[in-house]
């Protein structure tokens, strides 16, 4: 995987791009194109994915609001958040979408790791997040993800982020095999834009980054380790 770092990206022209080369794989001399990973920082922006209501944003302010066909609701990206754009063909990689998330979850858990932070599944709520009370604290979610028995069946609970607060953010799309968009880590941000907002779609969610729960760490090195963490996991 090449890894690509784009430091401070407008947003739209970056998404156009992951378009564009998405739509290029597989076609002529770009058919056997190596996969990449683009790293970077963007001015701030709400974007909404293709669930997104408009109601779940309730003052954007100055902020410019971008609808993208990503999944999921709105989120906010802004200077201080590292933002991670897999472009994947999982077919030659040879993982499905379920597991592919499951494994950027994975760079998102490991590189809290790296910063002595451990870092949760929610079940039904993709993303990763912290306990605000113990961010180092190794006490698993009793709503974390867990395995069914062959004959159960899956119900989908309402997640409950008392005591939690989200300090990363998933939305992802999937063309012809291949991944774009991406994962979001919260590094030293002004988090005060998501007040603006109900995180993906949820009331009271608290969002944090890095800074807020103690740990000060520069953007270049959270955003070195975490390339790092995500080449490793989403290796073929």
């Amino acid at each position: 995987m090449e890894v690509r770092h784009l430091g401070r990206a407008s947003y739209l022209p970056t998404y156009a791009a992951m378009q564009e080369f998405t739509s290029q794989r597989g076609l002529g001399p770009a058919q056997n194109m190596p996969d990449q990973l683009w790293i970077c920082e963007h001015p701030a922006v709400f974007t909404q994915g293709l669930a997104g209501k408009a109601e779940h944003i309730f003052m954007s302010g100055d902020i410019p609001v971008v609808q993208s066909n990503r999944g999921g609701q709105v989120t906010y990206h802004g200077p201080g958040q590292v933002v991670a754009y897999p472009l994947i063909d999982l077919q030659r990689a040879g993982y499905f979408v379920k597991e592919y998330v499951y494994r950027l979850e994975e760079a998102v858990i490991r590189t809290l790791l790296h910063f002595g932070v451990t870092g949760h599944r929610v079940g039904g709520a993709p993303g990763i997040y912290v306990r605000l009370d113990d961010p180092a604290g190794h006490t698993p979610l009793t709503q974390r993800p867990q395995k069914l028995a062959d004959n159960a069946v899956a119900s989908k609970p309402q997640p409950n982020f008392t005591g939690l607060g989200k300090i990363a953010a998933l939305g992802i799309k999937v063309s012809r095999h291949c991944t774009y968009h991406g994962v979001a880590l919260n590094v030293a941000m002004d988090l005060e834009p998501y007040s603006r907002i109900n995180p993906c779609g949820y009331e009271k969610l608290q969002t944090v980054d890095l800074s807020t729960i103690g740990v000060h760490v520069s953007w270049d090195e959270a955003a070195g380790v975490f390339a790092r963490k995500l080449s490793t996991y989403l290796a073929p």
